[in-house]
């Protein structure tokens, strides 16, 4: 959509009542303590989660001039766009704020393949947590469940020689 840097506004409204916050019409988020905000990005046609992030005002004033979603990394400490190096983009049909402006859900399209993470899945959420037992007991050490069974895209050819972002 060609917004520069230069013209993308990082300013939102001010925050004078909750019933402002609340009720009104102004968005006027309540970035935290490190200046961010939690995004849930779902996709826009199976409601299924792709991914949690977190945007900074820059990628939510970027994500909301461009209709493409642009998050902080929290790993590499940079603003980026996602898909601008796998082609991956997410389209973002539909923004929406909860009750205090402390968090965002974004309904996307992915362009491409439709593959969200970087390792290569659909969705960030490629397993689940096992929560049952042999004997019924809830266990401490519960196992990780694939529930994508296969990769969209090898990493490694989309990425190559890239950092991972995921840090131990």
């Amino acid at each position: 959509m060609g917004t520069t840097v230069s013209s993308v506004s990082t300013a939102f409204g001010s925050r004078v009542s909750i019933e402002q916050v609340e009720e009104g019409s102004d968005l006027a988020p309540r970035f935290d303590a490190s200046g961010l905000l939690t995004v849930v990005t779902t996709d826009a046609e199976s409601g299924d989660v792709m991914m949690v992030g977190v945007m900074n005002a820059e990628a939510l004033a970027r994500t909301i001039a461009t209709h493409e979603a642009h998050y902080w990394s929290r790993s590499r400490q940079c603003l980026w766009r996602k898909g601008a190096t796998s082609g991956l983009v997410q389209h973002v049909l539909e923004m929406r704020i909860d009750d205090d402006q402390d968090a965002i859900w974004l309904r996307v399209h992915t362009a491409g393949t439709g593959a969200n993470c970087h390792v290569g899945y659909r969705s960030c959420f490629y397993r689940r947590v096992d929560l049952t037992s042999e004997e019924g007991i809830p266990s401490s050490s519960a196992a990780l469940l694939f529930c994508e069974t296969h990769k969209i895209f090898d990493p490694l050819a989309v990425y190559g020689d890239a950092p991972n972002p995921t840090k131990l």
